[in-house]
């Protein structure tokens, strides 16, 4: 199937007086990862919401694999993987309990023992999840959203709470992930993870693109020789407006 994995144009939404975003329009590519940069109250998760149909925009629209996710939430469900930043719990699941109660939402999950594994989990199955540190229910959030065999992957701010070597460690497993062709979508403001990982970003304000594409592009419309001051030139650049 061709066209974009996400197609967002002219995303708006406000909550009550405040526009928290803004006109958003990009594509993020299939195969590829792309990031939303933004400080906290950015916008990026509202985005996230909207393009996968949680909330309901006041204009604009959002498309994922071609499809209105709101309209055809069956459809997207079975080929699409959310890491959301607030993910909870049933009290008193285990960790493999909630893996399998996830593996059974799909006809064809994946391994998750394997998944598991991959992201230093695998002594913890029996845990309870409420017993997990924060890096460690964030890393489970990402096993969960990985369980579907997703096509894409939204992940939101999915190395917050984690320590410099379990954040490495996620990294090194979404390089994988990104080998075997699955689209990653992730939020951030670490601007080191997004040049470890993304092969595209849009750096937004107050839900306003400030600037887009590739790491290089976009380090070198601001003049800078890194994403982090070029970054702070872009915001530094809307602020001055």
């Amino acid at each position: 199937m061709n066209g974009p994995a996400v197609s967002v144009r002219e995303l708006t939404k406000s909550f009550g007086n405040r526009k928290v975003v803004d006109g958003l329009s990009f594509d993020v590519q299939r195969g590829e990862v792309f990031a939303l940069l933004g400080h906290n109250g950015a916008g990026k998760s509202t985005t996230i919401d909207l393009i996968l149909g949680l909330k309901t925009a006041d204009g604009g629209s959002a498309e994922i694999l071609g499809m209105d996710a709101a309209k055809n939430r069956r459809r997207v469900f079975e080929r699409v993987g959310v890491q959301l930043q607030n993910s909870r719990y049933q009290p008193n699941i285990r960790v493999e309990e909630a893996c399998i109660e996830y593996a059974s939402l799909y006809a064809e999950p994946a391994d998750y023992p394997k998944l598991l594994e991959q992201f230093g989990l695998s002594g913890l199955r029996k845990n309870f999840v409420s017993k997990l540190s924060g890096g460690e229910r964030q890393k489970l959030s990402v096993v969960l959203a990985l369980i579907g065999n997703p096509e894409i992957v939204f992940l939101d701010e999915l190395t917050t709470g984690l320590d410099v070597v379990a954040r490495r460690e996620v990294w090194r497993t979404l390089k994988q992930l990104k080998d075997r062709g699955l689209t990653i979508f992730l939020t951030t403001h670490y601007m080191e993870e997004a040049e470890a990982l993304c092969d595209r970003v849009c750096i937004i304000r107050e839900g306003k693109k400030l600037a887009e594409g590739s790491i290089d592009e976009v380090v070198a419309a601001a003049g800078q020789k890194k994403l982090e001051d070029a970054y702070l030139f872009f915001r530094g650049e809307e602020e001055l407006l």
